[in-house]
């Protein structure tokens, strides 16, 4: 007769579990972390539960119950909801042709909700259990609500001077925080608070937060299609909307990777792809001072974190930035050769680099050079005439060449 891995979720109440011998019967083993079976034992004796497997290290684990399957169940203790960022996954994976009956109880996410009285139908889930997230802003300041399953060294303190670092006080301030330790157990801690009052605080692990933000992204406004005078700028100095569009469209944008906006002047296209893309980092290189004020007021306002600021001319600018897997290069300064070709070298197989070409050297030069460089390069041309309806004299702008140069992925 086949056996059977049993899952069983815990929750934990003042220390204890509810679990019975009876949940035990025809297992040969237990598979339990201390703390777990620490609070087991506070209602079923020792003597009456099968021999203890250690859940960590997990790798030896694995091993133990794969023997131990062989001759009868194994049950094993999780806490909360195995399917829920739990270890459900990695036992589907190590035991593809075992037989797993899953037992959930309430998950860490559910009591910390229940506990703050917040619904939780519309909240977004992260974690950050053993990962390093590069935008932090980005992931947790763009959504009304956000909750976080955390580690000791993702910690809620830690995790709120990040954001402080990254967003600055103002940007930040409407932001409340709400963490749970210990949840369930007799040590169990709430706190709410801002950022800056996370922040100076300790907390023990394990623990658990929730991010109410009053004021994300997603509240903003539609995430596309930005009017010209919805985007700070100077002296005109903006691509207009519909050549935005079709850049946009040009780039054929990853969900996440690394986008260069180079010469970025206001930002108007950095900013339409960080809106769309929340999780793409875009680095807007731009070399003058004034335009860098209208990149950060635009930033601020529709809160895209995962825009970054990068002051200094192309293509120095861009020797100690990650390497991306789109370039857009709005203007060049005189150094459109030296641009592309750093560009090409540190694309990444399968990118695209697109260039407006404004001015008529531009639209000579970046075909010719893009073409040397090995890419497949094609141009479109864009006309934009407006008028407003019934009246409105029509307005007709210069046109615009968008070169766009596609880098083949290497064959494996």
């Amino acid at each position: 007769m086949a056996t059977v891995l049993h899952v069983r979720g815990v929750a934990e109440q003042d220390g204890k579990t509810s679990l019975q011998a009876s949940d035990f019967d025809g297992s040969v083993a237990i598979v339990a972390s201390k703390r777990l079976y620490k609070s087991m034992l506070a209602t079923v004796p020792a003597d009456m539960l099968p021999p203890l497997i250690p859940l960590v290290p997990l790798a030896k684990s694995l091993q133990k119950i794969e023997a131990s399957l062989k001759k009868g169940d194994v049950t094993l203790l999780a806490s909360g909801d195995p399917l829920f960022y739990g270890i459900g996954r990695k036992l589907m994976e190590a035991f593809r042709e075992q037989e797993i009956q899953f037992y959930p109880a309430l998950s860490s996410m559910q009591l910390c909700f229940a506990r703050f009285g917040i619904p939780w139908d519309d909240a977004k889930i992260v974690s950050l259990h053993g990962r390093t997230e590069n935008l932090l802003a980005a992931k947790l300041l763009g959504s009304p609500k956000i909750f976080l399953f955390t580690d000791p060294e993702n910690s809620p303190d830690s995790i709120a001077k990040r954001l402080l670092e990254e967003c600055g006080k103002e940007d930040t301030s409407h932001t409340t925080v709400y963490v749970a330790e210990n949840i369930g157990n007799l040590s169990e801690r709430l706190f709410e608070g801002s950022l800056l009052e996370t922040a100076a605080e300790a907390f023990r692990d394990p623990n658990v937060m929730i991010l109410l933000n009053n004021k994300s992204s997603s509240a903003v406004t539609e995430p596309f299609g930005l009017a010209e005078d919805e985007i700070q700028h100077s002296r005109g100095l903006i691509t207009k909307g519909e050549v935005r569009a079709a850049v946009i469209h040009a780039l054929s944008l990853p969900v996440s990777g690394v986008l260069w906006d180079v010469g970025a002047g206001s930002g108007s296209v950095g900013l339409e792809c960080a809106r769309l893309f929340p999780e793409l980092h875009v680095q807007a290189i731009e070399k003058e001072e004034e335009q860098w004020h209208n990149i950060e007021a635009n930033r601020s306002r529709y809160k895209t974190w995962s825009l970054q600021l990068i002051k200094g001319a192309a293509p120095s600018a861009l020797e100690s930035l990650p390497k991306p897997n789109r370039v857009f290069v709005g203007g060049s300064g005189g150094n459109l050769e030296k641009i592309l070709g750093f560009s090409a070298k540190q694309l990444l197989p399968g990118g695209i680099i697109v260039v407006n070409a404004v001015i008529s050297k531009t639209a000579e030069l970046a075909p010719k050079i893009l073409h040397q460089l090995g890419f497949k390069v094609d141009i479109k041309t864009v006309a934009v005439g407006r008028r407003t309806y019934p009246h409105g004299e029509k307005q007709q702008f210069n046109s615009i060449d968008i070169i766009v140069a596609k880098k083949e992925r290497q064959e494996s």
